[in-house]
């Protein structure tokens, strides 16, 4: 990995005291945005949304599919999506289109582990006044994880560009004792505000993993790379296609109509066409 490349790296102090996480985002969130055609506040909570599925997915279970969201009480719906292999995108749908989607009191913040098809892990959380994505997922690690966490997260735009975006995560195992858990504390204090060293490091997540176990011997465990991308296939579109029935199949490949249709996360535009409609109704 460079260190202007999106990745994830996971550490462990040696003492046994904590886990650490550090995320690059940037190109990820950006390139996601973008798809979405989102700004202003509702592209800063989806960057942060994407950031926490990231690294939930990275602490709890680095071999599933993780889902955060957030559904916001203007009406609108977040949603971002994080596969084992890295691959990362996201969903948005506003509601307001004046105020956008942003955390605010009562929306609601959930978070989903994909263990295999049809089964999962669901958290739920119930966002409230002066909240953000950091403190509702603070709030998840404690209440459906059960472990203290301390955490940032940021997705900082400047004139409609993403500048950086990231987080970390630091978990408090069972061997902790007071005097490292005060400096730990000391060290992500310092850091604040995390928005400007993440734009200085541009990102960087092995600078910003060394600011929080800076003076800690620690074993780096995995460093896997983060990217923007979809699950969207043209088999998925011939699939969803053949809901339509035979009797409107049949009309479709009497007219020769292609039928068009454009995937909600990535805006790719797959186009089923006659002999498409002739494999299914043979089948």
């Amino acid at each position: 990995m460079t260190a202007s490349s999106d990745h994830v790296i996971r550490a462990m102090t040696d003492d046994g005291a904590f886990r650490v996480l550090a995320l690059r985002a940037t190109d990820t969130v950006s390139a996601l945005i973008e798809a979405q055609g989102v700004s202003g506040v509702t592209a800063r909570t989806l960057g942060e949304l994407a950031c926490a599925a990231v690294l939930v997915r990275e602490t709890m279970a680095p071999g599933n599919r993780v889902q955060a969201l957030y559904t916001d009480p203007g009406g609108g719906r977040l949603v971002t999506d994080a596969h084992p292999d890295g691959l990362t995108r996201g969903l948005a749908q506003v509601g307001d289109d004046v105020l956008g989607a942003f955390v605010r009191k009562g929306g609601i913040f959930e978070v989903v582990r994909v263990l295999r098809p049809g089964k999962g892990h669901h958290g739920v959380i119930e966002t409230r006044d002066d909240d953000s994505v950091e403190r509702a997922l603070h709030r998840y690690f404690l209440q459906s994880e059960q472990v203290t966490t301390m955490l940032r997260l940021s997705c900082t735009i400047r004139d409609g560009a993403v500048v950086a975006a990231g987080g970390f995560v630091v978990q408090l195992l069972p061997e902790l004792t007071e005097p490292p858990l005060e400096r730990m504390r000391a060290r992500i204090g310092a850091l604040d505000p995390f928005e400007s060293l993440l734009a200085a490091a541009n990102g960087d997540p092995a600078q910003v993993l060394g600011a929080i176990v800076e003076g800690e011997i620690h074993t780096q465990l995995g460093d896997s790379t983060v990217r923007f991308g979809c699950v969207c296939t043209l088999e998925k579109v011939i699939a969803s296609v053949a809901a339509l029935g035979a009797d409107d199949l049949r009309a479709l490949l009497v007219r020769g109509e292609d039928l068009a249709v454009t995937c909600d996360y990535c805006r790719k535009r797959w186009v089923a066409g006659p002999a498409d409609y002739r494999r299914l109704l043979d089948a």
